[in-house]
């Protein structure tokens, strides 16, 4: 099928009938049970279209909708549409498969304990390479958890080392997903001693943010048996947790979201830079896919007190969202007052430099939560980092 047909001016126009089509379930809250859908998508003007497989007929007629992209469309990924959230859970046919399917790859992009301040810096190397950003957990490793991690050096001389240092701090494990990514992912990299990086690969990971050959700022697994064995030890397929998260639940923790526009906007690595920046310390990150009910319970305390409750709701499970504990060691300023007024356009004449100023867009789509209350700032972190990583 083409993407192109000849305009009658002889020039080369886009084919609006070129589509993709998905297999996709939604979960009603009303019948409790799973609904699927025919989910078609035409990259030539944005539309969307729905097909309801069980019942035969149309459910949404092709339809312009500008928030859904062709980089949201992957297997297993979750996808809002009018308020309502998919999961994509097959290709729809095998032009699809073909198209998208054939050179998608995930792959493990783990930063290191030295280089976890500069976490905002490689994560926007990642989203500017066109890497789609699928799970993150800030975590530490127990020495036996490290030793799994090190299998494939089990008889180096330096193996201890490299447990010392896997385990002396809190590292980020994180999902990527693009065409090539194992091999795109260690281009980015680059060699693995950082000395020998600087000579051969000046602009690469290891070159800027590493020092040596082990504390080498990020690590890479160099095939896809490697990369699913490796990404099992840290986001287990069982349902388990995996490594335990680093939360320190102190009475000067409060709770930051990075809502799910700005992760799709690829604002995250922005947002951590300008958290650090402010002096603030980031002592538990997650990468969460909440469901309507999860955040409606989240935001119980908003439910008739705010009128612009019901799209905070939608908003917040449209898509990831990444949650974090955020120590206030700051002096000069709380972390609430840091991000600004909840309108971005209040925020922008009366605190420019707030979050809400720099990266929101509206009132409902302004880039971060924040806790409003001192007092429930512990209590919403350990929603997060308590009751749904569990």
């Amino acid at each position: 099928m083409s993407c192109y047909s000849v305009c009658m001016d002889g020039s080369i126009a886009k084919n609006h009938s070129e589509r993709f089509v998905f297999i996709a379930e939604w979960y009603d809250p009303n019948a409790s049970l799973f609904r699927r859908y025919e989910l078609l998508f035409y990259p030539g003007d944005g539309s969307v279209e729905m097909h309801d497989v069980k019942n035969h007929r149309t459910f949404l007629k092709r339809t312009k909708y500008e928030d859904l992209h062709l980089e949201d469309l992957f297997i297993g990924n979750k996808v809002n549409v009018f308020s309502r959230q998919l999961v994509l859970i097959d290709y729809g046919d095998q032009y699809t498969a073909r198209q998208l399917g054939s050179k998608k790859e995930k792959t493990l992009a783990l930063i290191k304990p030295d280089a976890v301040s500069k976490a905002g810096e490689i994560i926007e190397i990642i989203n500017k390479a066109g890497f789609t950003l699928t799970k993150l957990k800030m975590m530490t490793l127990s020495r036996k958890e490290a030793t799994d991690f090190h299998i494939d050096h089990q008889s180096r001389p330096f193996l201890n080392e490299l447990i010392q240092f896997i385990t002396s701090g809190p590292i980020i494990a994180m999902e990527i997903l693009r065409d090539d990514a194992i091999c795109e992912w260690k281009k980015l990299l680059g060699p693995a001693n950082s000395g020998l990086a600087r000579t051969d690969a000046p602009g690469s990971i290891r070159a800027v943010f590493g020092t040596d050959g082990i504390r080498n700022a990020a690590h890479g697994p160099d095939s896809l048996s490697c990369a699913a064995r490796e990404m099992e030890l840290f986001f287990p397929s069982s349902g388990v947790c995996g490594p335990a998260n680093t939360a320190k639940f102190t009475n000067c923790t409060t709770c930051c979201i990075v809502k799910p526009h700005a992760i799709s906007e690829g604002l995250l690595g922005k947002i951590l830079m300008a958290i650090r920046d402010a002096g603030f310390e980031i002592s538990a990150m997650q990468m969460f896919n909440m469901d309507r009910v999860n955040v409606e319970e989240f935001y119980e305390v908003y439910k008739g007190v705010v009128s612009e409750y019901n799209e905070m709701v939608t908003e917040m499970y449209s898509g990831p969202c990444v949650a974090m504990e955020i120590q206030q060691t700051n002096p000069t300023m709380t972390f609430r007052e840091f991000c600004g007024p909840a309108d971005p356009e209040i925020a922008r004449h009366l605190r420019p430099g707030t979050l809400r100023a720099i990266f929101g867009k509206t009132k409902i789509q302004n880039a971060v939560h924040c806790t409003d209350l001192p007092e429930d700032g512990l209590l919403e972190v350990q929603y997060f980092f308590k009751i749904l990583d569990n």
